[in-house]
């Protein structure tokens, strides 16, 4: 990983902001000290302990009002995916905005319902691996659109649908081959990929899909990565599904849907130029140029392009060391609180809590107390000096950093908490060591 200069350091506006702090018997000594909206970092820091996530209520629910009002012009209904964070107070916060979710479990599922029984009627169901148990629980639910990835899964979702003598919405996700610049591991839309039937193989299986009693064909999905910042393969994928939409009506097929996934990217080192809210204007406009003329309600799953930006993981530095040279901050959250670093060698910007403007730049890697040397969450990073007790802020934590946590180590979870304004929620206790072996024999 390459390092990257941290100075001037990036913010997140509304949600994460430098502002001066007075200290001092006289208060004439002023810091400048990172907030979650109006709290210090450094007061959640000591009122909750570290690790701890911190999330930005006025930030999620800006970005929530982005991304529907760029695609105002169009029928649409915004499903958060819930994969990105499943928190429930998080859930509660978006489905409280109108939001509906996207999930990929029966888990994920049960946490939608559990915020919201009504809610289901803005769930759709994506993921490759959908049990019978889950796809009955969706049924009887009565959830908005089952995606279904397989001829094997729409036979399953037929047999559970007419058990329950409930019909059973069905879009199929379609694979458009379409190739997007992101990491391997979260590309989909390939033909050597998990993901979808193949587009060219999708007509026979709507036909088969219009004889089941229980089924009712309503749209088509498609899905081709995550961390996509390139607005052209959207553009691609989207006219290719028009294409299938406009044959299957042909067909005799009443598509009301087309769920669009999710994917977009977020910039992980600097605020994307010209805020979010130009960004994805981008970004709907991409997507409803294909679907022009079409008359179908547009489905969407943004999930990191919400979340990603509202949230960051607060860390406190425990040791400085030095191995002929080589400089190690280490701190005491690890890659069971955010294993992105580690997994995708992704990049998290980090800053400290409270800014020194005056210091200079030394280079640094930033690692866990795990027993991996994959424990890191930055190498050779420019980082302003720090010391033994320091706070340390890992910003765009807000998705995949929680929901991908594990207890390696027997380390247990970091706590959750969600500001607005002046105020804080924990929306997660955090975990005791005894917590971990409360369900071993």
């Amino acid at each position: 990983m390459t390092a990257r200069s941290q100075f001037p350091t990036s913010e997140r506006p509304p949600g994460f902001i430098y502002r001066e702090i007075k200290r001092g018997i006289l208060r004439s000594r002023k810091q400048l000290v990172l907030h979650c909206e109006r709290i210090p970092l450094s007061q959640l820091a000591e009122d909750y302990g570290t690790p701890l996530y911190v999330y930005s209520a006025s930030m999620i629910r800006e970005r929530f009002n982005a991304f529907d009002g760029a695609f105002r012009g169009i029928p649409h209904q915004i499903c958060y995916s819930v994969k990105a964070n499943s928190n429930l107070g998080i859930l509660r916060l978006l489905a409280k905005q109108g939001c509906g979710f996207d999930v990929v479990s029966g888990g994920e599922l049960e946490r939608v319902l559990a915020v919201d029984r009504k809610a289901a009627r803005k769930v759709v169901f994506s993921g490759v691996g959908k049990t019978r148990e889950e796809l009955t629980a969706a049924v009887k639910a009565g959830i908005m659109l089952f995606n279904v990835e397989s001829e094997s899964e729409l036979w399953a979702l037929a047999e559970c649908a007419g058990r329950a003598r409930k019909v059973a919405p069905v879009a199929m996700r379609v694979n458009p081959d379409v190739a997007a610049e992101t990491h391997p591991y979260i590309s989909t839309g390939l033909h050597k990929h998990k993901f979808g039937v193949p587009i060219g193989e999708a007509r026979a299986l709507y036909a088969k899909a219009s004889g089941a009693r229980y089924l009712q064909v309503r749209g088509v999905s498609v899905h081709i990565g995550s961390q996509i910042t390139d607005m052209t393969p959207f553009g691609e994928a989207l006219a290719r599904v028009a294409d299938l939409v406009r044959t299957l009506r042909e067909d005799g097929h009443r598509i009301t849907y087309i769920d669009a996934g999710g994917g977009l990217g977020i910039a992980y080192d600097k605020p994307a130029e010209g805020g979010f809210s130009g960004y994805v204007t981008a970004y709907a406009r991409s997507l409803a140029t294909p679907l022009r003329d079409l008359d179908v309600c547009l489905l969407l799953e943004p999930g990191r392009s919400i979340i990603g930006p509202a949230g960051a993981l607060i860390t406190s530095v425990i040791y400085k060391k030095k191995n002929n040279g080589k400089t190690f901050v280490i701190v005491d959250a690890a890659m069971n609180d955010l294993i992105r670093p580690a997994l995708y060698g992704a990049y998290h910007e980090i800053v400290p809590v409270v800014r020194n403007l005056e210091s200079t730049a030394t280079t640094a890697d930033i690692v866990g107390p795990v027993c991996e040397t994959g424990d890191f969450f930055a190498r050779d990073r420019e980082l302003r000096p720090v010391n033994e007790g320091d706070l340390l802020a890992i910003l765009d934590a807000g998705a995949y950093g929680m929901v991908l946590a594990s207890n390696y180590n027997s380390r247990p979870r970091a706590a959750e908490v969600l500001v607005t304004g002046k105020s804080a929620k924990v929306i997660r206790k955090r975990e005791k060591v005894s917590d971990l072996f409360r369900a071993e024999l």
